[in-house]
């Protein structure tokens, strides 16, 4: 059976990455976009990020452009547009696709274990939100109408 710690991504500037770098850290892995009208979460979750990195949370960003084609750049243009416009400074990772025949893996298990609406294993839109605990278990699924300030109670207590 898989855990998450097992898995591996690209990051935004091409190195392969080990979620078991994140043990023992509350996640909250997000689906991104620049163009998406969710895209001013970024400014939210660079405050989880800003605020609560100390206490153990990694906020993990992941772009991806099947929504909408609202995620249209390359990794250096998407880097530039997270900097310039949010300053974000958690970690973004390599454009992915999140549903499909081309899901990432990662994504695969995070779907399998914490399902959306009605049970529903696939991504309705940009910004969908898994909370992982330091335990690696998947607690839940936010979509993408919560706003990152509103789940913060949620993570703060898995610190």
């Amino acid at each position: 059976m898989s855990q998450i710690h097992d898995f591996t991504a690209t990051d935004i500037a091409g190195n392969e990455v080990s979620l078991a770098d994140y043990k023992g850290k509350v996640m909250l892995i997000v689906n991104t976009a620049s163009k998406c009208g969710f895209t001013p979460q970024y400014e939210g979750l660079e405050r989880l990020h800003e605020d609560l990195a100390d206490k153990g949370l990694a906020v993990l960003g992941f772009p991806c452009n099947q929504f909408g084609k609202q995620e249209p750049g390359d990794a250096a243009e998407i880097a530039n547009f997270c900097k310039l416009t949010y300053d974000v400074n958690f970690p973004m990772f390599a454009k992915i696709e999140v549903n499909g025949p081309g899901t990432h893996p990662l994504y695969d298990y995070l779907k399998s274990e914490a399902k959306g609406l009605m049970g529903s294993k696939s991504i309705k839109w940009n910004f969908t939100k898994f909370l992982v605990d330091r335990e690696g278990r998947i607690v839940k699924r936010f979509g993408p109408g919560d706003k990152p300030e509103a789940i913060r109670d949620e993570i703060e207590a898995l610190l």
